[in-house]
Parts: structure tokens; C-alpha cells; sequence
């Protein structure tokens, strides 16, 4: 009976294990890859700006975009092939806590009625938000 439930907790684990690599290690190699293009020096440059607000260099769009819009995993992905420090990665994680793969949870949003509207903007504030907020406190 042990040996039944360890053999089935092996498999459920190589199963979710595997289902999680199809989005992580693509994003990082990708990632990988741009890194060594002027690419995502060019993507960075635009998107500075923007993010000086969280206390993020530009090159965290990638990871902030994918995580939004695809999926939370390949924003992990994304950001584990970038050298942020520890107070970066910590704001990209938590603003990808509160808005992450906005486009699959808006579709079931509207599916059970939802005007997509609301929720889509409250995450996406809400993110920013708590970003902005942990980089004014932890020393912005």
C-alpha cells in the first residue's frame, strides 16, 4: 500500500515536473538568447523609464511581460536567466504575484460573467502598486 501511493506520488511529481519545464526552460533559453543580442538591450532601454518606478532595470520587462500576459512560468523562466539581485527578483515576484497569465484568467473571468474590465485593471494596478510600494520601503 506504501509502495502504491510513493510509486503514484513519483509519477504525479515527474507529470507536474515536467508540464512546468515547458514553460520555464523555453522562456530562459529564449531569454538566454536575447541577452546576447542587442535585443534586449534595446527593450531595456525603452522600457527604464517606466520601470525606475518599481526600482527595476529595463531588462525586467521580459520577465514582467511574460509572466503578465503567458504565464507565470515563463516569467520564472525569464527571470532566473536574468542577473537581478535579490530586491529585484523579489518586486518582479511580487508584482507577477497579483498579475500573472491576465490573458488565460480573463478569459475565465468573462466565461463566468465577469466584465473583464475591472479585475484586468485591479490586477494590473494592484501589481504595480505593491511594486512601487516594496521599493519605496525596502530603499527606493
Amino acid at each position: 500500500m506504501i509502495a502504491a501511493a510513493v510509486f503514484r506520488g513519483l509519477r504525479k511529481g515527474l507529470h507536474t515536473t515536467l508540464t512546468l519545464a515547458k514553460a520555464v526552460v523555453p522562456a530562459y533559453v529564449a531569454v538566454s538568447l536575447l541577452a546576447r543580442t542587442p535585443v534586449l538591450d534595446w527593450l531595456g532601454g525603452l522600457a527604464t523609464p517606466w520601470l525606475s518606478v518599481l526600482g527595476l532595470p529595463g531588462e525586467a520587462a521580459l520577465p514582467l511581460l511574460l509572466g503578465m500576459f503567458v504565464s507565470l512560468y515563463s516569467g520564472i523562466g525569464a527571470l532566473a536567466s536574468l542577473e537581478l539581485g535579490a530586491r529585484e527578483a523579489t518586486i518582479v515576484a511580487v508584482v507577477l504575484g497579483v498579475a500573472h497569465s491576465l490573458v488565460i484568467e480573463t478569459a475565465v473571468t468573462r466565461q463566468i460573467g465577469v466584465a473583464s474590465r475591472f479585475p484586468l485593471t485591479l490586477r494590473i494596478g494592484l501589481g504595480l502598486a505593491m511594486g512601487a510600494l516594496l521599493h519605496r520601503v525596502w530603499g527606493g
